[in-house]
């Protein structure tokens, strides 16, 4: 594990029972961000193959809603004490602890993928080959929703002080650019402002595998 890794893992154990009751019912005042993840589900269940990873889950939140929203959802993530919060909140849905790297999983087997704010601690010259991952574990036509803060103005990641540890904001077409490349095609984006302190956008990028 590099080190950059070891210290957001630390981070994030750290933080488990705060960071859980700051964003376990979060989505109820994102509008933008709940649609998303609703389309997101029903286009995966329209491909029929419901099984969905979601990377980086946190305390499980968005891992339960993708279930109520009936996809075969399972969580992964970095933070040991996170994936325990996830396993005592959500009993009945699987969770486990995993690099975004280094999934867990077969290639070409899932029906979609969601990284919920969940890429942008990944130096951006590593995400190419976290992106890459993701596209492994993709059934043909399976679907990647991601979300990240996004920037218009200048045309290379910012790197910024993030509360819990180091994180990076993206311009959001050449966030796209890398989704690309990794074989995955953008053909739904949704960007708004926030309205937040940090004064970047919330960008929401929907891409599908082939």
């Amino acid at each position: 594990m590099l080190k950059h890794q070891e210290e957001t893992r630390a981070a994030y154990d750290g933080v488990v029972e705060l960071y859980a009751s700051m964003f376990a019912g979060r989505l109820e005042a994102q509008p933008f961000a709940r649609a998303m993840v609703g389309t997101f589900a029903e286009l995966v269940r329209g491909t029929g193959n419901a099984r969905v990873a979601d990377v980086g889950c946190g305390p499980g939140h968005l891992t339960a809603m993708l279930s109520e929203l009936g996809v075969e959802a399972f969580g992964v993530d970095l933070s040991p004490g996170m994936v325990a919060h996830a396993r005592r909140a959500h009993p009945a849905l699987r969770f486990g602890v995993a690099r975004m790297e280094e999934l867990p999983v077969g290639g070409g087997v899932l029906g979609g993928v969601l990284a919920h704010y969940s890429m942008i601690h990944t130096p951006p010259a590593e995400l190419p080959a976290l992106l890459a991952e993701q596209a492994r574990v993709l059934a043909p036509g399976g679907l990647l929703l991601v979300s990240f803060f996004g920037t218009e103005g200048p045309p290379e990641p910012v790197r910024f002080d993030h509360k819990v540890a180091p994180a990076y904001s993206w311009p959001v077409d050449r966030f796209a650019e890398l989704l690309a490349g990794a074989g995955l095609s953008v053909f739904a984006r949704l960007v708004h402002d926030p309205d937040s302190e940090r004064g970047f956008l919330d960008a929401h990028l929907l891409a599908r595998l082939g």
